[in-house]
């Protein structure tokens, strides 16, 4: 390692360090969104206008500051303009009567006409048959009056959210599986404002009222999915669209409501806005774990191994009916387990682990053979690994995804020497399944094209598409060269050249090949080059100079929205860029 690099790493590892916080976990901090702050402005208005009036203005105030000069939004502040985040900040500005002229002109050009139809294609054009976000964001306009005809609003059947949550993957929700609160509080608050003034009326209204027979139970589901925090998902959007809906659908003082509006104020900046999700806790101090040197982890590693192990879920999650064992991505309340926080959490715990000086075998403690079990039952059919739940295969953010795959693959393979018996047995089924599905899922490539291993959680803003298979390529291939089998390295070599056909003139990479160049993305790249010491070598040197003249222009650690939170929603976090870079180094060193 030359000294600037030296000089780069200890800069990296002392801002790390330094961010930690006084629990000892790294809770880092989520770009503040215009999605979120239009949102929740707009659900405390129609909770209680006069109560949180001072929450409101601020969040307003933020809103008009942050317009651009055409009057549009992005999802950040770092984020270019987007259809999504310009419309519903509209909507919130419309409903306290400070729209700009500006942003219904942008919209006018986005929907091609002014008309509500025209409003309406477009947004369900945009998301297709995924109805998890598209329907919400039109709720939000009819409540705000921007839609008056609300037969143009696809109808959520809150009636199924009633029946056993095993049954939720055979259904064919129209939403993916962590929106079923919106799916309750949208249709119940769609069903008590439909009127019907056809021949067929008494049908409908014998209808409804039938439908009504479901609502105190479809409310009682709701309040036991949500979190003490009283935050879906730690997700301002889907608290404010629930309570914002249930508020409209009769359920303003409902427990369940008030408990939303109170997690909204609680996670407020003080500037007035609010971030996508409220924090990456255990998806941070995982990753720091697993990059910071030896001799640094050492005097912390006990206390880091606690912090782990006491995040690992210990019952049933009513969100989801994940089984226990898991982890989710914070440590608070609305966090829900998943399959990449899982494995990041057990591949943290086999670094922080001692192992026994005689045979070399690490302790395996409880929560790995919890977490090992967890990853077993969330597998699919097809043998990939999905995000949330096992078998809602029919839209994107539910279905097995390579990275996530490539990720269960490595925890697996780490602890899989450590174990004995049965459940040996079971990961090494497990593992050769996944295996058997990656090699399914792997094209071969010209070096150019992508090659099926997009990512599902991270994209690029600038490629035409939003896609970044970049990152989703270069991290597949650091977790199967970490996992040291034959079958996942044999499939990582494959792909090594889409890696180097993609790197800008710069030395750098962008999430797609001629997309700008980003530290982030060229630390993942350079992660994955270093798995191959004596190959690449001009490659992996043009890569550190572009890393090395960003950190002499003082751009290192710039925010860059890479991170694609549900529905296609952009956040940057303030560490990513630490913790890539540590990463590539370490692997640089092993």
């Amino acid at each position: 390692m030359t000294e600037q690099l030296k000089e780069i790493r200890d800069d990296a590892l002392r801002r790390l360090m330094k961010s930690r916080s006084e629990d000892g976990m790294w809770r880092g901090s989520l770009s503040s969104s215009a999605i979120s702050t239009a949102v929740s402005v707009f659900a405390l208005q129609r909770i209680d206008a006069e109560k949180y009036a001072e929450h409101i203005r601020k969040g307003v105030c933020w809103l008009h500051t942050t317009m651009k000069a055409d009057g549009s939004w992005g999802d950040s502040v770092e984020s270019p303009s987007n259809m999504t985040a310009t419309l519903l900040t509209y909507v919130s500005l419309y409903a306290v009567g400070q729209a700009p002229r500006e942003s219904s002109q942008y919209l006018q050009g986005i929907f091609e006409g002014e008309s509500e139809e025209a409003l309406a294609k477009g947004v369900l054009r945009y998301y297709g048959r995924d109805l998890t976000f598209s329907v919400p964001i039109l709720m939000m306009c009819a409540l705000a009056g921007l839609v008056t005809d609300w037969k143009k609003i696809p109808p959520f059947p809150f009636e199924l959210a009633t029946l056993p949550q095993r049954l939720f993957r055979y259904l064919n929700l129209p939403v993916v599986s962590y929106a079923i609160p919106a799916l309750i509080a949208i249709g119940i608050c769609q069903m008590n404002h439909k009127r019907e003034s056809s021949p067929f009326a008494f049908l409908h209204s014998f209808v409804k009222s039938l439908r009504k027979m479901f609502v105190p139970k479809a409310m009682r589901v709701l309040a036991r999915m949500q979190p003490t925090d009283g935050g879906f998902l730690e997700a301002a959007p889907l608290t404010a669209f629930v309570s914002m809906c249930l508020a409209e659908g009769g359920f303003r003082e409902h427990e369940v409501t008030q408990r939303c509006a109170q997690f909204l104020v609680s996670t407020v900046r003080e500037d007035g806005s609010w971030p996508i999700d409220t924090n990456l806790s255990v998806w941070l101090t995982s990753m720091a774990a697993k990059v910071i040197p030896s001799e640094q982890l050492s005097p912390i590693a006990d206390q880091l191994t606690t912090i782990i192990r006491q995040n690992a879920t210990t019952s049933v999650h009513p969100f989801t009916a994940a089984a226990s064992g898991g982890w989710g991505w914070s440590d608070l309340s609305g966090s829900v387990p998943d399959g990449d926080d899982t494995s990041g959490a057990l591949v943290a715990l086999h670094r922080l682990m001692a192992k026994d000086p005689t045979t070399g075998v690490r302790d395996v403690p409880s929560e790995a053979v919890n977490g090992l079990r967890w990853l077993m039952w969330l597998q699919n059919n097809d043998g990939g690994m999905p995000t949330f739940c096992k078998g809602w295969g029919k839209l994107p953010f539910d279905r097995s995804t390579p990275d996530i795959t490539a990720h269960a693959i490595l925890a697996m393979g780490l602890w899989l020497p450590s174990l004995g018996g049965k459940l040996k047995k079971d990961v090494s089924e497990s593992l050769d399944r996944m295996l058997v599905w990656m090699e399914k899922n792997t094209s071969s490539v010209d070096g150019t094209t992508p090659n099926g291993w997009t990512p599902l959680w991270f994209g690029d803003q600038d490629a035409a598409d939003e896609k970044a298979p970049v990152y989703g390529v270069a991290t597949v291939i650091d977790y199967l060269m970490s996992a040291r089998h034959p079958v996942a390295e044999r499939l990582a070599r494959t792909q090594i050249r889409f890696i180097l056909n993609t790197q800008n003139e710069d030395g750098g990479w962008g999430g797609s090949r001629g997309v700008k160049s980003k530290v982030t993305y060229t630390c993942r790249a350079l992660a994955a080059l270093a798995h191959f010491p004596d190959c690449y070598e001009e490659a992996r040197m043009r890569g550190w100079q572009y890393i090395c003249q960003r950190y002499k222009d003082g751009t290192m650690y710039e925010r860059e929205p890479v991170g694609l939170y549900f529905s296609r929603l952009w956040y940057s976090e303030e560490l990513y860029n630490v913790l890539f870079l540590l990463n590539a180094l370490k692997n640089m060193t092993k």
